[in-house]
């Protein structure tokens, strides 16, 4: 998934196994990790100063594989629309395939650790902003101003977590929830282009199109 090997790996990667529907990262002890990685508990301080640098680990290490997924189809993308359809694809099969990733992302945005929540704020922020950087490049929706599009794109990424363990935990509406959220994406940004509209003129515009 990304440059990490030994046991810095190992740990990070029994963390994952470790987590639960009712078990934070925050809640796992250095033993029990140590165990699970088949280490000695010494070796996780010759590798992490703290947990919350650990978590730091953790989280970057999650974010890595799905963001680089995720501009690649956007680069590739010909339309909003398409790049709407096959990014949403791509996020919910990456939280299916990696419930214990997107368990830790979901949990720890409001977990007890500030430093987490910070970082977790941040991967958030960046990944918005790759996305809206990815869409102006492209000219997606030429008609929008690029700071609409930060907007909407910090819209999308909350909303996209916000859906991700019912996507999960709920296979008879994975369907609909793919559906709703490239609906979401799209209508954020066809209702961007019409901002410049008074109601009376986007109401006359629905009539012509009646």
């Amino acid at each position: 998934m990304n440059a990490l090997t030994g046991g810095k790996l190992k740990l990070i990667q029994a963390a994952l196994r470790l987590i639960t529907e009712t078990r934070s990262l925050t809640s796992l002890g250095l033993r029990e990790l140590a165990r699970e990685a088949g280490l000695n508990p010494n070796t996780f301080y010759r590798h992490f100063k703290s947990l919350d640098e650990f978590g730091l680990q953790v989280l970057g290490y999650i974010a890595e594989e799905m963001k680089a997924g995720v501009r690649d189809l956007r680069q590739m993308a010909d339309s909003s629309e398409q790049a709407s359809r096959d990014t949403v694809a791509f996020v919910y099969h990456y939280f299916l395939a990696n419930p214990a990733a997107t368990t830790v992302a979901v949990r720890e945005l409001h977990g007890p650790s500030p430093i987490l929540r910070r970082a977790l704020e941040s991967q958030l922020e960046a990944s918005a902003r790759e996305m809206a950087e990815d869409i102006i490049e492209r000219q997606l929706v030429s008609a929008v101003p690029p700071e609409t599009i930060h907007e909407i794109s910090r819209m999308t990424i909350r909303y996209i977590l916000f859906r991700a363990m019912d996507y999960i935990e709920k296979p008879a509406q994975r369907e609909t929830i793919q559906t709703e959220t490239e609906h979401f994406i799209n209508r954020q940004f066809r209702g961007a282009m019409l901002d410049h509209l008074s109601q009376t003129e986007v109401e006359r515009l629905a009539l012509k199109k009646s």
